[in-house]
């Protein structure tokens, strides 16, 4: 990976394997080290030292209070506590492997050439260089907070070293000009650029509010400014399996739906 300048973030290299189902391979340079949510790793060479630690590792020098203070704000974020470090003890370069929690794309962001920040989905993020700060994003307008639904809780990743985060399905990218309005589902949403405005809107009408089937809020982004989008959010793709999972579909894709099931003694 081209270096343009000094980091303060370790700088590590990498390479994104797979198609449906990835993983990020993260090359360390001895004493380097990347961080990652708990059950996100895949595999690691020898000479690797894996430690649990607080927060997300940016406060280590501040003391007790400043490693407080970064470990509560990922428990407000509904992440754990605890993050993982992997630091590279030996004399060549090591790798440590992370995969994706479910199918789609693991999208790396080169916080150096972002200004340095990043907003996200709460549980997109997958791994970082240490020194990557994972915090909370927090909306300035007060319908974001009371009607976010799955998108109201945002993080932050601030620094200049690498991070990745994972996203649904298909992933693609949208540079928003300045003032152009995408209005788009919450849970769609992987990341944003600092410059992009959030909010989120109610859907009007009381046909939307009880036939629309979509919910009843919607995500506004205003640019200028860069838009990671995903086709399937996980809260999307669960609610789907836990109806499959809890219904009785033996005739799937008979236009009798439930009524098949009675007709052939099923339903009694």
């Amino acid at each position: 990976m081209e270096q343009y300048s000094t980091r303060s973030n370790h700088e590590i290299d990498y390479r994104i394997v797979g198609e449906e189902m990835q993983y990020v391979e993260v090359e360390l340079d001895p004493n380097e080290t990347a961080i990652a949510e708990a059950g996100s790793f895949m595999m690691m060479d020898d000479g690797v030292q894996m430690q649990t630690i607080f927060g997300d590792g940016s406060g280590q020098d501040k003391g007790v209070l400043g490693k407080l203070f970064s470990a509560g704000k990922r428990l407000l974020t509904g992440e754990s506590l605890f993050m993982t470090a992997f630091t590279n003890m030996a004399q060549g370069k090591k790798r440590v492997s992370f995969a994706s929690p479910y199918p789609g794309k693991i999208i790396p962001l080169d916080l150096q050439q972002l200004d340095g920040r990043i907003i996200c989905q709460k549980d997109s993020f997958l791994c970082a260089a240490k020194g990557v700060n994972v915090g909370i994003a927090f909306q300035r307008k007060l319908g974001t907070g009371l009607f976010g639904g799955e998108g109201f809780i945002m993080q932050k990743l601030e620094g200049d070293g690498m991070a990745f985060v994972h996203a649904g399905g298909h992933v693609f990218e949208r540079y928003l000009t300045p003032g152009e309005v995408l209005k788009i589902d919450t849970g769609c949403v992987v990341a944003f650029t600092q410059t992009v405005d959030y909010d989120i809107q109610f859907v009007g009408g009381i046909k939307n509010s009880i036939f629309g089937g979509e919910g009843l809020f919607f995500a506004t982004l205003r640019g200028p400014g860069k838009v990671w989008i995903q086709t399937l959010p996980i809260s999307r793709l669960a609610s789907r399996v836990l109806s499959y999972g809890t219904t009785n579909r033996r005739e799937e894709g008979s236009i009798l739906g439930g009524l098949g099931n009675i007709l052939d003694g099923d339903g009694y």
